[in-house]
């Protein structure tokens, strides 16, 4: 595997166990806030990038390549209104876009058409992620100030359950 894919593999590993963090950390302001709801949505984020760290993990390891865990740095975001985790979480989830697209393209200069395509997987994922915070964003627009809706919204994120990814690798 091409040195320069490899690295960006390896750090990407650590930036999706910083993204479980920073989900949590969003699920615990809104915990915090008496919507559990909230809490139980990004809760489930949590456990998709910590899948997604272990995808990148277990791709390395299955191609023969080092694996470094690195220290997980705290998250660094101040959220004072109900909607400010949401934007937060939609600017994060396009910056992991920039990383996953990063990857791809020094995949692409080194013609490693094997790690390209175990990103394709990540590039479907990063469309819905981002669709998802912004539809979110959305709803909280239209109904967030009313207590009632805002209540009905939650119940809706409570119902989300988690289901694990099924990438072969």
């Amino acid at each position: 595997m091409d040195k320069k894919v490899s690295e960006l593999l390896n750090t990407q590993i650590n930036k999706e166990f910083y993204s479980a963090y920073l989900y949590l950390d969003m699920a615990n302001f809104y915990s915090s806030r008496g919507l559990d709801g909230f809490a139980n949505w990004y809760e489930i984020q949590a456990k998709e990038e910590q899948d997604h760290a272990m995808l990148f993990y277990k791709y390395m390891q299955n191609n023969g390549e080092a694996v470094t865990l690195e220290a997980i740095a705290k998250p660094d975001k101040t959220f004072e209104t109900l909607m400010d985790p949401l934007t937060a979480a939609l600017e994060h989830e396009k910056y992991v876009t920039s990383l996953i697209n990063d990857i791809y393209d020094a995949a692409a200069a080194a013609r490693d058409h094997r790690t390209m395509q175990f990103l394709d997987w990540f590039v479907k994922e990063q469309g819905e992620e981002e669709k998802n915070s912004s539809d979110l964003i959305q709803k909280m627009k239209l109904f967030g100030d009313d207590v009632r809706s805002l209540y009905l919204l939650n119940q809706e994120l409570q119902a989300r359950t988690y289901s694990a990814p099924s990438l072969e690798l």
